[in-house]
């Protein structure tokens, strides 16, 4: 699939940044390039895979010797419906994250004029693709450039790639939440980074605990002890029962319920930005390439938790706190001393309290309505 080989590059950065070790970037920077499939842009400034210039050649070029299709979902009835196009939304807002991880790519291996010509393509596909799939009337994302079918897909991959601008968030927030896990155990991912970077944690966070047919529970009802490739054998007979992109939780409750972020390469610098709705209690080691990330969290009640930290030698980390979007902050105490929040950092449901380097911390917070 052409996701498949987009994917490449943000895999690849992942890497990267949770390792620090810039030698696979460096190594595979030609086969990185030719992944990005500018190869395939048209005279629309998007890519597509149903022109001739999808060529032998430049499936050889990345290492592919079979024929390229979007997927959008699998299986196959998992994609709410999208309609395919010449140049479909969801193919695009993978071109668009892969053009923004490349432009990084290059700085870090100090190709500067490498990094510029991808500044400007993804810049300009930001543009492109909001000029051809927003649809002003429906305010949402439509599947492809000649049809106003708009899918959870077309919506969730824009937001998650950070291709939905500020006044239209939430409108199509709305559209996400109401369609449920109208996606794949695959296409959940990209809903969790959707929802919990749009302000939606809460939500998200009853999608990963619901007992629903739909649902990681459901896996272990059918009998399994690992992630299944789909929600039920009834959505694909011919199952595998050890799929890596069915443990999606496992990745979201490190990223987004207990927050934990590499800022820059290798974990030097770190965000933990705790997203905590109905649990009463959270014990967390996250482990990171300079040892252990332990947060505990304990629910004193409706107006007051306590949040302990230990972050692991030459590390720093930029601090934020839960404050409930229907709560206020009150007061803060940094070991039992009040502190008080860094300005200049508007959050939806946070609030920043700076830097910590190494050591052990615990915070009280006070809230009220």
């Amino acid at each position: 699939p052409t996701e498949w080989i987009l994917q490449a590059i943000i895999i690849a950065w992942y890497d990267y940044m949770y390792t620090g070790d810039h030698r696979s970037l460096e190594k595979n920077y030609a086969l990185l390039k030719n992944r990005s499939l500018k190869q395939l842009k048209t005279y629309k400034g998007l890519i597509s895979t149903k022109t001739d210039l999808l060529t032998k050649d430049l499936m050889k070029s990345f290492n592919y010797n079979d024929t390229i299709r979007d997927i959008v979902d699998w299986p196959l009835g998992e994609r709410d419906g999208f309609v395919f196009c010449d140049h479909n939304s969801v193919v695009n807002a993978f071109y668009y994250e892969a053009l923004k991880i490349m432009e990084q790519i290059a700085l870090v291996l100090n190709k500067k004029e490498d990094a510029l010509l991808y500044a400007k393509a993804h810049k300009d596909v930001y543009k492109i693709f909001n000029d051809t799939f927003f649809d002003s009337k429906q305010k949402l994302y439509v599947d492809g450039d000649t049809t106003s079918h708009a899918s959870l897909h077309s919506n969730m991959f824009a937001y998650a790639f950070g291709l939905v601008p500020q006044k239209f968030s939430q409108g199509v927030q709305n559209f996400i939440k109401s369609k449920g896990m109208a996606c794949s155990v695959y296409g959940a991912q990209f809903l969790m980074d959707a929802l919990y970077n749009g302000g939606n944690g809460e939500y998200a966070e009853k999608l990963l605990a619901s007992t629903d047919e739909r649902s990681w529970y459901n896996m272990i009802r059918a009998g399994s002890t690992v992630a299944l490739e789909a929600w039920d054998i009834k959505y694909k007979p011919n199952l595998d029962w050890n799929h890596a992109w069915g443990a999606v939780p496992a990745n979201t409750i490190a990223r987004y319920v207990i927050g934990v972020k590499p800022s820059s390469p290798g974990f030097e610098t770190v965000e933990i930005k705790p997203h905590i709705y109905s649990l009463n209690s959270v014990e967390s080691a996250i482990p990171t390439i300079r040892g252990n990330i332990s947060l505990a969290y304990k629910k004193i009640d409706d107006n007051e938790y306590l949040l302990s930290i230990e972050i692991p030698p030459n590390m720093q980390a930029d601090m934020f706190l839960p404050v409930r979007a229907n709560k206020r902050l009150n007061q803060i105490f940094l070991d039992s001393k009040k502190i008080n929040v860094v300005k200049g950092r508007k959050e939806t449901e946070h609030v920043y309290v700076g830097k910590i380097g190494s050591g052990k911390y615990e915070y009280r917070v006070l809230l009220k309505k």
